[in-house]
């Protein structure tokens, strides 16, 4: 069964890109899926979110961090390409960009995630916060020609009013 995000959230995807059910991609670890309509040799793009509740002081590198070592039990050669904070009062956050081998569709394939990691506190509870991440996984060769579409996708996300 997929996850349930710890707060509401809207966003708008961009044209190409269509919601899939997290169960039936095989994704029952996160919240929601998006595919691109246009495969890469046999690997379809992806955006994925998901989230939790941090009652810990952990900064948001050291989430990125844990995301990493995940990353690390699943996939070959992960490489950390990329890292940056983006320091607001109201919605600090975090990008980073790995690249890794995986098999996927039994083939190894180069692949590219880029991560955005959010961090909101609770308006009733100051001491709880939820950090969700948006992921956008692709082909290393198509991994370009999706980026600006999540770069437009991140750029509509916010909290549910």
């Amino acid at each position: 069964m997929s996850t349930e995000l710890p707060v509401p959230i809207e966003f708008r995807l961009p044209e190409g890109w269509w919601a899939a059910s997290p169960d039936q991609v095989g994704a029952s670890d996160v919240a929601f899926v998006a595919l691109y309509s246009e495969p890469d040799d046999g690997f379809t793009a992806n955006i994925t979110i998901d989230g939790e509740y941090r009652s810990d002081a952990m900064a948001l590198h050291e989430i990125a961090d844990e995301s990493v070592q995940r990353m690390r039990e699943l996939a070959e050669e992960v490489t950390v390409n990329g890292r940056s904070e983006v320091d607001s009062a109201d919605a600090p956050g975090l990008t980073q960009t790995l690249t890794f081998t995986t098999v996927a569709g039994g083939t190894r394939r180069p692949l590219v995630q880029a991560q955005v990691y959010l961090s909101m506190l609770d308006a009733d509870d100051p001491g709880k916060r939820a950090v969700v991440r948006l992921a956008l996984t692709a082909a290393a060769a198509q991994y370009e020609n999706v980026l600006g579409d999540f770069q437009e996708f991140v750029r509509t996300v916010r909290p549910e009013t």
